[in-house]
């Protein structure tokens, strides 16, 4: 726990950085800094203007006369004076020389003031819009706001009585870009410390009651005691990072990897409350049934691709809780869907639920799943960024097999399609056949075999958006026809800015190897090993104008700043390929397929070297609550699921001497590189439990049950190891033989 620095990533490549959160693994109660609004770079942010008591609840201690405009309570804070960790935050608000720091628990969280002595001392309540705040006595606040389809409760107790207290009109400043300045009920509290006398303030919070609030407060922060709160969180912190042990590396590779690590672990959130919870579906108090809650909020398109795998590898009860609360949600409005708002495209709770089963852990109704996956295949769009029944290209997918681009000259008539977002239609064809082999599979274990048959023909849809001629994923119009010709297509810039009409935040380049379920056949659709080999390591390589150079398709001058204008979601460049966005993270690993593995093993590590750093820089791109981190956890362990769903992981090139994986079964799973170094990173020879090892993947099983994977590492490749047809990983060509 002492590696982690949750101020890695705090400067956003472009989009969204990271926030220094203090809260223990999947909890609801999670703070951090309220920092200046229109600076999105949280790190730069220079002003402190409260701390989160739950959604759209602020607090805010100042001293002196009490001041309530945000810009002029605000306070000036030095990261060289602030102390972040992940169950622990302290910082100085130098305007009031106030010390202030927090620590937390689940659903509860403990603060704690040291105001400047013989000053008049406030602690500023305030919440948006809606919210409600009163005073109990002279030790209690509580009230409610707006969140998660209902409403969040809370439930404040300070260690001492306040001397005073008024209501006011506080005034939040927006913290996001979807969110403007906006007035509530506030309330101000006043003390008179005494020299070296510290106010505590502990808040509990509850979607179900401000009842519930403050019995989750007594159960988990029970009295006025903050060290052994802080201890206590700081404890699970060091048991749960603890599973995964690791020996060598750098100091600063430790530092990024268990940053990494605690990252993974913000979201799903666990919404259940002494064996219940509120449902955001139904607003209805449901029965937890002794496990957690967990409604999905926003979209399962990057976190299925390693975040949840890893969750899976480590707290496998907890992916199965996270499974049935989908369950849990399709009883309550039939849709098998996450309770945030329609996000990004596919529907990945497919291999979700796939990924979890075909690993072992199947405690919930798989027939239940299965007429909820089969729904979402069958009767709700899949249209990006739109939530809804099917539309008219829906139905070109399920008749002929791609989702259809607008020709050239067509103007958009479709009025679901999102005006920003558009149509993606080659990036919703291929993730659609991803999903569509998920269901498969789970139609299978449901004994529907002509349901399986379907879903299987289904998952072959990418082959009819793979354009032989220009050797790459492109766009067809509903009449079959391609958008392009050979001589028109650019792989670099098709889909006009932002890539959006038919890639999704990414290009053709990306795309084309945006077939998980099948990379075999994928190697087969280009032409066998050696075309599939020279188009990756072209991805590598390749600059910005493009393959056939036509000025108005794409950079005059072929130049990063026109590419990034057009292709904002791509950062973490080394050529086309992009680290910085998730379609691009199981791509290095894919020469385990074409029989060049040593090239896997020697593009894991410099993208490891090049793009996660130890510093607010350290995040390639857009972390999405823990994606990119996800990433790095696995192959700085040495292995990645290239296609969940599969029991299957990629063997990559560790960076540690020894990794020791605890399970929670009991069981160890260790790793072990001899002689790994910056230089050493290419495998020798392997073996796994004492066997010689002669492939560049094992299975779930191998890790589940324990045991030991033995690379012997060198400077040089061996371009043999792991290089034969048959040694490759399974794909959905193979397994069909």
């Amino acid at each position: 726990v002492d590696y982690v620095d949750p101020n890695i990533g705090g400067i956003g490549q472009l989009l969204q950085p990271t926030y220094p959160l203090v809260y223990l693994p999947y909890s609801m109660m999670r703070i951090a800094p309220i920092t200046t609004p229109g600076i999105k770079d949280r790190y730069l942010a220079d002003k402190i203007y409260g701390f989160p008591a739950g959604e759209g609840v602020v607090m805010m201690p100042t001293s002196g006369p009490a001041q309530l405009d945000p810009e002029k309570y605000a306070s000036l804070y030095d990261h060289d004076l602030e102390t972040a960790t992940p169950y622990y935050y302290s910082v100085l608000l130098e305007k009031y020389a106030i010390e202030a720091e927090y620590t937390v628990s689940e659903r509860a969280a403990f603060f704690r003031f040291a105001f400047p002595p013989d000053s008049p001392s406030h602690v500023l309540f305030s919440v948006r819009g809606s919210g409600d705040l009163k005073m109990d006595g002279t030790k209690a606040i509580s009230g409610s706001q707006r969140a998660m389809g209902g409403r969040i409760y809370f439930y404040a107790e300070f260690s001492q009585a306040c001397t005073a207290s008024r209501p006011w009109t506080g005034l939040q400043v927006a913290r996001t870009r979807n969110q403007r300045n906006e007035s509530g009920p506030g309330i101000i509290a006043d003390f008179r410390p005494t020299k070296g006398e510290r106010i505590g303030v502990r808040i509990g919070i509850s979607y179900i009651s401000v009842e519930q609030a403050h019995r989750n407060l007594t159960r988990e922060i029970p009295d006025q005691n903050f060290e052994l709160a802080k201890a206590r969180a700081r404890a699970v912190w060091s048991k749960t990072l603890g599973q995964i042990a690791v020996k060598g590396g750098t100091e600063e590779q430790r530092t990024i990897f268990y940053t990494a690590l605690y990252r993974v672990m913000e979201k799903p959130v666990n919404r259940a409350e002494e064996d219940r919870y509120y449902s955001p579906v139904d607003h209805q108090v449901h029965p937890a049934g002794g496990r957690g809650f967990y409604p999905a909020s926003g979209s399962l398109w990057g976190s299925y691709r390693s975040q949840h795998p890893l969750q899976l590898l480590l707290d496998p009860q907890r992916q199965v809780d996270f499974v049935r609360s989908f369950l849990d949600i399709y009883d309550e409005n039939g849709r098998m869907m996450g309770t945030g708002r329609s996000a990004m495209i596919g529907h990945h709770v497919a291999a979700l639920m796939l990924d979890t089963y075909a690993k072992g852990y199947r405690d919930f109704d798989v027939a239940k799943a299965y007429e909820g996956l089969k729904k979402n295949a069958m009767e709700e769009t899949m249209l990006p960024w739109h939530d809804g029944p099917l539309t008219s290209l829906d139905r070109v997918y399920l008749e002929k097999g791609f989702f259809p681009a607008l020709a050239a000259g067509e103007t958009e008539s479709v009025k679901e399609v999102n005006p920003f977002e558009r149509r993606q239609a080659v990036s919703v064809t291929l993730e659609a056949a991803y999903d569509d082999w998920c269901t498969a599979e789970i139609a299978k274990i449901a004994n529907k075999p002509d349901d399986y048959a379907y879903f299987l023909k289904r998952a072959h849809n990418f082959q009819n958006v793979f354009d032989a001629r220009v050797g790459f994923m492109a766009p067809k119009t509903a009449d079959g026809n391609w958008r392009f010709t050979p001589e028109e297509f650019n792989p670099t810039y098709a889909g006009g800015q932002g890539g959006r009409d038919y890639y999704t935040e990414m290009n053709a380049w990306i795309y084309t190897l945006h077939v998980q379920q099948d990379v075999a056949g994928l190697i087969a659709l280009m032409g066998g090993r050696e075309k599939f080999n020279a188009q990756l390591d072209a991805l590598y390589t390749q600059q910005y104008a493009g393959l056939h150079g036509d000025p108005s398709r794409g950079s005059p001058d072929g130049s990063k700043f026109f590419f990034l204008s057009w292709f904002p979601d791509m950062t973490g460049l080394i050529g086309q390929y992009a680290q910085g966005d998730e379609p691009a993270f199981h791509i290095p690993y894919l020469y385990n397929y074409s029989g060049e593995p040593w090239k896997t093993q020697r593009k894991v590590r410099e993208i490891m070297k090049i793009w996660f750093t130890a510093s607010p820089l350290g995040i390639p791109g857009d972390e999405d609550q823990g994606e990119e981190s996800a990433w790095y956890v696995f192959s700085a362990m040495g292995f990645y699921p290239v296609c969940p769903g599969r029991p299957v992981y990629d063997i990559g090139s560790p960076i540690f001497d020894e990794t020791k994986i605890t399970l929670s079964n009991g069981k160890v799973f260790t790793i072990t590189a001899r002689n790994v170094s910056a230089k050493n990173k290419y495998i020798q020879s392997a073996t796994l439990n004492g066997k010689p090892l002669d492939r560049p993947w094992f299975s779930h099983p191998d890790v589940a049950n324990g045991g030991a994977l033995v690379l012997e590492m060198g400077e040089r490749p061996n371009t043999i190891w792991g290089s034969a047809p048959e040694d490759a990983p399974p794909s959905m060509s193979t397994e069909a033989e």
